[in-house]
Formats: structure tokens, sequence, C-alpha cells
């Protein structure tokens, strides 16, 4: 045991001694949190394929109040895949695609795996993140989801209904920012700020909008605002905590036509996604969470698992 003392004190004093050296930024590698979106800058050339699956599970549901109650459940087992190229080193564009299928306890499931709505991207940089600087990492990125998902004419399956049937244009400014941690370990934040505008779709038979067998009228979906901070702390090289805490407020969304004009209120809710991720290098890596409702007013409560596989070729 006595001598064993040196060897002991001497890795004390190499954590002492790490514990006043900064890491590196090259030494960290990320695979980004569940929900914030980055605004750094793809290299020219390169291309970003980051594919989700989730299952988003209804717990409750938040009335006008903030009261919480409980709701069917369901399986709503989804992705959304991000595939992105970087055009200059300011420019990127992409797309994303959807896909779904709804397993419910009231109903019937969907009839088979469907296509929801496809959104496409371009990202512009605006400012880039130095060391010793109070400027963070920032993007204007602007995305127009088209509507490619079945919403309407859903017979006896409404579960079938994926989409919105609705163009929307989401504009958004991405920031980040890296800070030092007293141990000398690297956080890394992300603040993400969205508004959401969407049109007007024509609307037959039953459909998401919780229309019936022979409605005939259109529907507006309620703008949407996303305000979203997250930070991640490199453990180590390879691993890495993550937390998300968002905000969504959800404008009221107007349903008319065929004896039938009804508002279904505006929304909010706020949520935390923590994560952790695992990165094999710096181009690879992968990560598992779950978003997770806390509170809300007229939303569902929802749990949803979340893993994605995030790749930098």
């Amino acid at each position: 045991m006595r001598s064993n003392i040196p060897a002991l004190l001497l890795l004390l004093g190499v954590g002492v001694a790490n514990a006043n050296t900064n890491q590196p930024r090259d030494d960290a590698w990320w695979t980004g949190p569940l929900l914030a979106a980055s605004p750094g800058s793809l290299t020219p050339g390169h291309f970003l394929i980051e594919p989700y699956l989730f299952d988003a599970i209804p717990q409750g549901h938040y009335d006008n109040d903030g009261q919480r109650h409980p709701a069917p459940h369901a399986n709503d087992f989804g992705s959304q895949s991000y595939l992105l190229y970087g055009l200059t080193d300011r420019v990127g564009v992409g797309l994303i695609p959807r896909f779904g299928f709804n397993d419910v306890s009231v109903g019937r499931d969907s009839s088979k795996v469907g296509v929801g709505d496809l959104s496409v991207q371009a990202q512009y940089g605006l400012t880039k993140f130095q060391e010793g600087s109070w400027i963070p990492t920032t993007a204007f990125v602007v995305q127009e989801t088209l509507p490619t998902g079945k919403y309407d004419r859903l017979g006896d399956r409404p579960a079938d209904g994926l989409g919105l049937g609705t163009y929307s244009t989401n504009l958004a400014l991405y920031s980040q920012y890296f800070f030092w941690m007293p141990n000398g370990r690297i956080l890394r934040t992300r603040l993400d700020v969205s508004y959401q505008i969407s049109g007007s779709a024509g609307v037959r038979d039953v459909s998401v909008y919780g229309t019936e067998e022979g409605f005939r009228g259109r529907a507006r979906p309620g703008n949407v605002t996303v305000v979203d901070a997250a930070g991640e702390y490199s453990m180590t090289q390879h691993w890495v905590l993550a937390m998300d805490v968002a905000y969504e407020h959800d404008g009221s969304t107007h349903v008319h036509g065929a004896g039938l004009d009804f508002n279904t209120g505006e929304s909010h809710t706020w949520s935390l996604a923590p994560a952790i991720e695992y990165n094999f290098n710096s181009r690879v890596g992968i990560i598992v969470g779950a978003k997770l409702t806390v509170a809300g007013r007229n939303a569902t409560d929802l749990v949803i698992p979340v893993a994605a596989v995030n790749i930098v070729i």
C-alpha cells in the first residue's frame, strides 16, 4: 500500500494539471442534441446524413387551464431524416423527408408505412465562433414544407393521416457557442428560434383536422413559434451528455365549410429532451434520448423516445 503512494500522487498531479488545461475543440466530437439544429456550415462538397427514428406516445392531454387529463394510448412511429449538402463556405441546402405509421388503441391502425410532408432547406452562415470572442456561430435558415403526406379522404382510417395538406414556410435563426467548464471540459450550447407560417388547404371528408365524411371546406393551421436552448457536455472524446429545453407556441387552427366553422384555440408546451451521445470519430456518431412534455395548455402530453445517427461524408 505504501509503495503505491508516489504513483497515486502522480495520478492526482496529472488530474490537477488536466483540470487546469482547457480541452482543445478538436478533441471534442459531437453528434448534436436531439432538437436544436446546427448553425455550422458544412465543408463545400460534403454531405451530412442524419436519420431520426422516434415513437410519439401520448401520456395525456392538457386542457385550456393547463390541467392534465388521460388520453388514449397510441404509438406514432416516425422517421425524419436530414440530408444536407455544403454548397459554399456559408451556404448549405438539403431535404428533410418524413415517414410514419400510427398504431392506435381507438380505431384502426395505419394501413401501411406512409409518406409525410417533405421539407426543403437553405441555410446561410452569418458569423463564426472564435475563441476569446463573444460572437457565436450563427446562421439564417429557410425551410419550405411541401404537402406530400396524406391528410384528408382518410375513410375509416384516420391514422393514415401523416401530413397537413398545406405549404408552410419556416424562418429560423440558429446560434452556437462554446464554454470551458472549471475542469477544462467543453460545454457546447445552442439557441434556435423559429417561426412557421402555413397556408390553407382544401379538406374533403375524414381528415387530420377532425372533420367527418361528407365535409367540404378548408383548414388553415396556426403559425408556430419555437424557442430551443440546448447544451452538450463533452465528458470524454467519445461520450457526450446533451439536454434541450424547448418552448412551442401554436396558433389556433381554423376549419370552416359545409356548415362547420371552428377554431382549435392556441396552445403551448414546455419540453425537455435529455440524451447521451457516442461518437465513433469526428464524422460519425449516434444519439439516444427522449423528448418529454413537462407542461402545456390545450396540447398533448407526449413521451417521444428518439434515436439518430449523424454521418458527415
